[in-house]
């Protein structure tokens, strides 16, 4: 593999001009089985790099656990990548953004109050460093100076839009070339004066991130950087989306014009995304700019980018696959064979597989016990001091009674909980929605209380990046705190301990509204091995929750939108019986979903 340097204005790749195309794909965010499909669709899209983040969280998710299987095999991605002839940038800071659960940070750093993120704080340090001497080993026979296929790393991601630790930047640096890592470095931040200024590293290459105005944004980074070559890290060429919002698309022109622009100036380029893929189970992030502001992102990452989420061609795909032709330096007349030589992949295909009954249920009050080992505590503590990574939580307590109705106040919900007295529910609390207002009154004899929070994703960029979950300070009836509560931490990653009725014995109704949460079951029969396909599971009816399939957590729905179908992967499913278990918080009328062979995202 060639060695990546720059020499005044122009890259050079083993003593050779180079200009990087560059699509991201997220090997986090695609099954294993589907990595080759995408990164060759990458390159015949006429890319010649893929870039990559590495999400903290996700290969520590406790202290001094690692992980690198399955879906985190980072190594694995970038040697596969290098086998089809692509070159490989990766960005393994501390923090990645990416729309990503706390922005790659692990969930644990926020178990110590004292600790502060992204600085020359010795105790963050103190874990970047032992994470490093784990990661970074294992990058290294991977680098282009190891004849791996990794030319580039970052050293952090976009520092300049949230500090200006300058000693902070260094030490990253100077650990990464303590670790071996002697490939090129370098930064990206926005083309702007107080990021460029705070964000990068002297001596090292600095990149800026936009999504249109070509022209202005390498200007700025003239101002900062006179003589290295120019470079796109994050060409937006969609966008994501939150609950609630429209779902987010782009004109393809408009896209291929804007890396006209870029191609003209002689920049290099990286897409983001080429392929966005999924926020698989509890891993979507959310966005605060303002403190009572709070913005969770949906499941679907499609970003509606050059590939769709399920991995098909779009227009964009098409219209930037003639640009980087056109720029390749073939001529119009030879472009058709030019095109003949860039092979997709055969299509996968989706299935339509039609209705499946939630033929059996299970509730969720009566069955804490087998998901949780409760835990007593004075004060209803958040997620991260009881080791809880993403999920729900349940704080349960008694109080005494008589008592009027007064206001019931959590301070603070992170996110969003459900609030019930004696099994009945008494409204929902959510984050920065100051309208919600719950009181109650107390009988004679006391009541149960039970508040069942759901952690819908840390912060995963702004100055409110610390963002703990649960229960964040107390809980109040009037003005006086209760204390002495019962915990149930609920990450959701094992279901096997529940235990599941037949729907019809528990009513006669064909109505499954209610107002507490239940696990539905049912089974999807598939009767040859020729018919597993990538399928979308709808859930029209169904108010709000998380669907599992064969044990694999799809991730979340809710029926504000956008987003109404999760994608199925084809590899998650099996010759025969598939068990789908949907957790839903407030009900359905009608306990059946439906498995199509279109995705919708809003």
């Amino acid at each position: 593999m060639a060695v990546l340097t720059a020499r005044g204005s122009q890259f050079m790749l083993d003593g050779e001009p180079f200009q990087i195309l560059s699509g991201a794909i997220h090997y986090f965010r695609v099954v294993p089985e589907y990595w080759e499909d995408r990164l060759l669709k990458l390159k015949a899209c006429g890319f010649n790099t893929v870039e990559t983040y590495v999400p903290w969280n996700m290969h520590e998710p406790q202290p001094g656990m690692y992980c690198f299987e399955g879906m985190a095999d980072v190594e694995q991605f970038i040697r596969l990548a290098g086998s089809l002839g692509l070159h490989v940038i990766v960005r393994p800071s501390p923090y990645i953004c990416a729309e990503w659960e706390f922005g790659g940070l692990p969930s644990w750093l926020l178990a110590d109050d004292h600790l502060r993120l992204r600085c020359s704080d010795s105790a963050f340090l103190a874990h970047v460093d032992r994470y490093y001497d784990v990661l970074l080993p294992t990058l290294k026979p991977l680098l282009s100076t190891s004849g791996g296929p990794v030319i580039a790393l970052q050293i952090e991601n976009e520092y300049g839009s949230f500090g200006n630790d300058a000693s902070y930047l260094q030490y990253l640096r100077d650990g990464m070339v303590r670790r071996g890592m002697d490939v090129l470095l370098f930064t990206s931040d926005g083309p702007t004066d107080h990021m460029l200024q705070a964000g990068s590293v002297p001596g090292h290459l600095a990149t800026v991130n936009f999504g249109s105005g070509t022209e202005w944004a390498f200007a700025k980074l003239r101002e900062y950087q006179a003589e290295e070559p120019l470079m796109c890290m994050e060409f937006w060429n969609g966008w994501f989306d939150h609950w609630g919002e429209p779902h987010h698309t782009r004109e393809a022109e408009d896209v291929a014009k804007v890396l006209e622009e870029m191609l003209e100036a002689g920049a290099s380029v990286n897409f983001y995304m080429f392929h966005g893929g999924t926020n698989f189970a509890f891993y979507n992030g959310a966005n605060c700019q303002q403190k009572d502001q709070y913005e969770p992102t949906i499941t679907s990452y499609d970003y509606d980018s050059l590939l769709s989420e399920s991995g098909e061609p779009t227009a964009k795909f098409y219209a930037v696959r003639e640009v980087l032709l056109w720029y390749s330096g073939s001529k119009k007349e030879d472009r058709s064979s030019e095109l003949g030589d860039m092979v997709l992949p055969e299509p996968i295909g989706t299935a339509a597989y039609g209705r499946v009954e939630m033929a059996q249920r299970a509730s969720l009050m009566q069955q804490l016990d087998a998901l949780a080992i409760p835990v007593h505590r004075t004060n209803p503590e958040p997620m991260e001091k009881l080791g809880q990574d993403y999920g729900f939580i349940s704080y349960w307590t008694r109080i005494s009674g008589p008592r009027e109705r007064q206001e019931f106040v959590v301070q603070e919900v992170r996110d969003r909980a459900l609030v019930f007295v004696d099994g009945l529910l008494q409204g929902v609390l959510e984050r920065g929605k100051a309208e919600t207002a719950i009181s109650f009154q107390v009988p004679a004899e006391g009541a149960e209380l039970l508040i069942l929070v759901e952690n819908m994703g840390r912060i995963n960029y702004g100055p409110y990046l610390r963002d703990p979950k649960g229960i964040t300070e107390g809980v109040r009836h009037g003005f006086q705190f209760l204390y002495d509560w019962t915990i149930h931490c609920l990450p959701m990653t094992d279901l096997s301990g529940l235990s599941f009725a037949v729907l019809s014995e528990l009513e006669s109704s064909v109505r499954t509204v209610t107002e507490e949460p239940f696990f539905y079951r049912g089974s999807l029969h598939i009767e040859d091995v020729l018919d597993i396909k990538d399928t979308f599971l709808r859930l029209d009816g169904w108010t709000k929750g998380v669907a599992y399939v064969n044990g694999f957590n799809l991730g979340r729905y809710w029926n504000k939108g956008p987003q109404q179908t999760l994608y199925v992967p084809a590899p998650l499913l099996r010759l025969g019986e598939n068990e789908i278990i949907i957790f839903e918080l407030h009900g359905t009328a009608d306990a059946a979903v439906m498995f199509v062979d279109q995705p919708d995202l809003g």
